[in-house]
């Protein structure tokens, strides 16, 4: 569920432009600054599955880290698998449509 989450955000970011749409007070991020708002988050939320990913880890290999954490049921984690599942889907899949809202 989370790697069709991953691909969904991944498809929105390549074909959204660089500059979105601001708020009506000029408030907002651009698509570059989400993308790295969520890398980070879940590069942080990896503590939370008992995993830890160094920064400037290819995107690519943390998302394997986070997998292969979940698969494993987070053995030494702060929270249930399931619970953590659910939250990184969530999180990615907002930001997806955020993107898809100020993309117009």
């Amino acid at each position: 569920m989370l790697a069709d989450c991953w691909a969904y955000f991944d498809g929105v970011v390549d074909v959204a432009p660089t500059t979105l749409t601001k708020g009506p007070r000029g408030g907002g991020r651009d698509r570059d600054d989400i993308v790295s708002h969520v890398q980070e988050a879940e590069r942080n939320y990896c503590s939370k599955l008992g995993t830890r990913v160094p920064p400037r880890t290819p995107w690519v290999d943390q998302r394997a880290t986070i997998t292969d954490a979940l698969l494993a049921r987070s053995p030494g984690g702060a929270r249930p698998s399931r619970y953590s599942l659910r939250r990184l889907a969530w999180h990615v899949l907002d930001h997806a449509w955020e993107i898809e809202d100020e993309s117009a």
